[in-house]
C-alpha cells in the first residue's frame, strides 16, 4: 500500500483541512469535503508538493484528471512536472470527438470520456481523483488510458475510504494516497 509517510507534518495538515459531513449527501454517507482544504492556501500546496515530489522522476508525460476535482489537483501536479493534462470528462461534456468507457455504479452505469487524440501510445500517465471509495471511475479512466496504448504508472488520490475497497479493483495498479 503507497501511502505518504505519516510522520510528515504537511499530513497532519492536510488531514485536519478536510472538512467530514454526516449525512450527506444522504444519511449514513460521511462526506469527505475538500473545500476546506483548498480554502486552507498552506494545506493545498502541501497537498499539490506531495503528489509532485512523488512524481517528479517517473518519467510521466500525462495527468489525466477524472472530473470533476481530479481537475482541482491535476493541472498544478502535471505543471510542475512537465506533464500535459488531460480531462477525463463526463458524458457529452467534451465538444470534439471522442472515446468513452463505462463503468457501473452501485445503482447504474456511467461513462467517462476523453477527447480522440488527447494521448498516444507508449505515453506514460498519473491518474488523479480526490478520492477512492470503490475504485469504479478509477479503473474506467486506466481502462480508456490503457486501450489507447497508454502505459498508467500509478493512480493517486488525496482521500482513501478503505472501508469500500476501491483499491482491491484496481488489481495491480498502483495507488498512493495522502490521506486514509
Amino acid at each position: 500500500m503507497a501511502a505518504a509517510h505519516t510522520s510528515d507534518d504537511r499530513i497532519a495538515r492536510i488531514t485536519s483541512a478536510i472538512r467530514v459531513i454526516p449525512d450527506f449527501p444522504k444519511p449514513g454517507i460521511l462526506f469527505q469535503d475538500i473545500t476546506t482544504l483548498l480554502l486552507d492556501p498552506v494545506a493545498f500546496k502541501d497537498t499539490i508538493d506531495l503528489f509532485v515530489e512523488r512524481y517528479k522522476d517517473k518519467d510521466i508525460s500525462v495527468v489525466a484528471g477524472v472530473e470533476a476535482r481530479g481537475f482541482i489537483f491535476g493541472p498544478p501536479i502535471a505543471l510542475a512536472i512537465g506533464a500535459k493534462f488531460v480531462p477525463m470528462r463526463k458524458p457529452n461534456k467534451l465538444p470534439g470527438p471522442v472515446i468513452s468507457e463505462e463503468y457501473s455504479l452501485e445503482y447504474g452505469t456511467d461513462k467517462i470520456e476523453m477527447h480522440v487524440g488527447a494521448v498516444e501510445k507508449g505515453e506514460r500517465a498519473l491518474v488523479i481523483d480526490d478520492l477512492i471509495a470503490t475504485g469504479g471511475t478509477l479503473c474506467a479512466a486506466i481502462s480508456l488510458l490503457e486501450r489507447v496504448g497508454v502505459t498508467v504508472v500509478e493512480c493517486a488520490c488525496v482521500i482513501e475510504l478503505p472501508d469500500l475497497k476501491g483499491r482491491d479493483r484496481l488489481g495491480d495498479k498502483p495507488l498512493f494516497v495522502l490521506v486514509s
